[in-house]
């Protein structure tokens, strides 16, 4: 899997809002710290797939459950757009401002160009 695609996990905490990303899905969703809120890492969504994903988290945070997105990332410095699929599911919402979301997300090893052609990575 790893010829064609970065993967890494990522949590989050429903009692405190926090999310925990791991190093490489922090740094390629611009983010400095691996520990943000939601609206900290959808942000740099495209713009037509931030309403759809937050309301994915807010059902996943009101009921147990799977879910799944994809999207793109925009980077800055390049122009170019990173796709990335997610994978999550939600538990331990028995009590009221308590459980957890968990997941993973897969980032390509291609980039997209604005124009739509797919690029290697190097």
């Amino acid at each position: 899997m790893e010829q064609f695609c970065v993967s890494e996990g990522w949590s989050g905490d429903l009692s405190t809002g926090l999310f925990r990303l791991g190093e490489k899905a922090a740094a390629i969703h611009g983010l400095r710290d691996g520990e943000c809120g939601l609206l900290n890492f959808v942000r740099c969504y495209d713009p037509a797939d931030r309403n759809h994903v937050l309301e994915l988290f807010e059902q996943a945070a009101t009921s147990c459950s799977s879910f799944c997105f994809s999207t793109t990332i925009a980077l800055e410095e390049s122009g170019q757009k990173q796709p990335l699929f997610c994978i999550g599911e939600s538990s331990g919402l028995e009590q009221r401002y308590s459980g957890m979301i968990t997941g993973i997300f897969f980032f390509p090893r291609f980039l997209v160009e604005v124009a739509g052609r797919a690029l290697l990575r190097q």
